[in-house]
């Protein structure tokens, strides 16, 4: 049990990281995107030919999981598009909502009652993000693409749901990651003359980055959550994961000096927020043992 709390807390460090390194990057979020879906996709084959066997889920659900893959590529475009709009620690901030969109979005997919406190706490995130917004004016753009994100990851993660039972959960992210690869480079040509960027091919240090983003931040630390599951309770890792972006905030912070750019109505905001997410993770947890007892 105890080496599943390490791998645990390892992964959710090592997701802590993937801001850090798309900040690192000096190469626009697009083409981070492009490049991070085909090397974690690459780095995820060894995982599968080890683990599992490979094998095409039916029709229906590979076109849920195509499209699965689609909404993560928008997503992570839009994850490192706030970063490189605004900075890690205002970007995990106001990702860091996607706990509470889940919470709301969950019920609309599955048919089931909106949870009242989910409401309140998710006016809580809203106050939290506008005083971030009001006092760091400047990263507007970077505020809305980290909102937008959150709720992207959020709606992936609701998707996965619908599916993730049946198949195998290495087959289904490297199809997912091929499918937005293959989307992002349709759409590549129209994409970047709209926001300027031009096609790069990474330079020296960015392709240690790179890889370490793809490989150690994405198929390294999917590896280890899976095994760290098997263990452990599904929600103690999400009430855990809660944790990622204090990590990324904190290594912002002793990395790139980010705290010489922040007002003291960013800490202000980032804490309703983060406290936000973590007083939900709590009532459920509340929710969760009243039920088991009431089955008792």
């Amino acid at each position: 049990m105890r080496k599943a709390y390490i791998q645990m807390h390892v992964s959710i460090l090592l997701w802590g990281f993937t801001g850090i390194f798309g900040k690192a990057i000096g190469m626009n979020a697009v083409m981070i995107v492009w490049y991070r879906m085909i090397i974690s996709a690459v780095a995820l084959i060894p995982f599968m030919l080890r683990h599992s066997s490979f094998k095409l889920p039916e029709r229906k659900r590979l076109a849920s999981i195509i499209i699965t893959g689609c909404v993560v590529c928008m997503h992570w475009l839009t994850f490192y598009g706030s970063i490189k709009e605004s900075n890690v620690s205002i970007a995990l901030s106001c990702f860091s909502s996607v706990s509470l969109f889940s919470a709301l979005l969950e019920p609309v997919f599955f048919r089931e009652k909106i949870n009242k406190g989910n409401i309140v706490l998710a006016l809580f995130v809203i106050a939290g993000i506008y005083i971030i917004f009001a006092f760091q004016k400047m990263y507007a753009l970077g505020i809305v693409l980290a909102l937008v994100s959150a709720f992207l990851g959020a709606l992936f993660t609701i998707l996965n749901k619908k599916f993730v039972y049946q198949d195998e959960p290495a087959p289904v992210t490297f199809i997912e990651l091929i499918s937005g690869f293959v989307f992002l480079s349709v759409i590549l040509p129209w994409l970047l003359p709209v926001f300027n960027f031009s096609f790069e091919i990474p330079k020296g240090i960015d392709w240690l980055w790179l890889i370490l983003l793809s490989v150690v931040c994405t198929s390294v630390a999917f590896t280890l959550s899976l095994e760290a599951l098997k263990k452990i309770s599904a929600f103690t890792m999400n009430l855990s994961v809660n944790l990622e972006p204090l990590y990324s905030i904190v290594l912002a912070i002793i990395l790139f000096k980010e705290d010489e750019l922040l007002s003291g109505g960013f800490y202000l905001g980032a804490a309703i927020v983060i406290s936000s997410v973590f007083i939900h993770s709590f009532l459920q947890y509340r929710t969760r043992n009243r039920s088991v007892g009431e089955l008792r």
